[in-house]
């Protein structure tokens, strides 16, 4: 099992495409999208090629194989235009551990979710990637698609591992489930 995982696309049409060839070419088995997929939201700038219904239109295309969370800039009429299912949170099953997916804007390495050690939760919304292990579980921070803080990121994550590469296929963070 192979998971491609990105976050805070905050309707960019443009970033929405590098991020969809990158999830092409890593030959992954499902694309995750942990939340603010349409809107800009008040606080942020409008993203490179801001255009919501392109991005929506870009993502229905993938739409068998595609989950979002839903995170805090996106609402029910972003469900309505998505031919994917949009969730609360989202645990999937990861060897003998939990993969817990979630925006950010509630759970996150300062407020963690009912998790074990070992477990590993992967989040949004600060838009830049971190690491820390709290309590045992493994916490990592994703950075945004369009308006990063940091490097532009994505995750693949497979049972042993979670890989984080820059958009140019650079690696930027490796964390290793023991």
């Amino acid at each position: 099992m192979k998971l491609f995982l990105a976050a805070d696309i905050h309707g960019s049409a443009y970033w929405t495409e590098q991020m969809l060839r990158l999830y092409k070419q890593s030959q992954a088995d499902k694309l995750y999208l942990l939340g603010d997929i349409y809107n800009h939201g008040p606080r942020n700038p409008f993203p490179q090629q801001y255009a919501p219904m392109q991005v929506a239109q870009l993502l229905n295309a993938e739409a068998y194989r595609t989950v979002a969370v839903a995170g805090n800039c996106d609402s029910d009429v972003d469900r309505m235009i998505s031919d994917f299912p949009f969730v609360q949170d989202c645990v999937v099953p990861l060897g003998d551990r939990r993969l817990y997916l979630t925006h950010g804007h509630v759970y996150n390495k300062e407020n963690l979710p009912k998790l074990a050690a070992g477990d590993v939760l992967i989040y949004g919304h600060f838009h830049r990637n971190e690491y820390a292990c709290v309590q045992g579980v493994h916490c990592i921070n994703l950075s945004s698609v369009s308006l990063p803080k940091d490097k532009r990121t994505y995750c693949i994550v497979q049972p042993q591992c979670a890989d984080i590469f820059d958009f140019d296929g650079n690696p930027v963070l490796s964390v290793r489930f023991q």
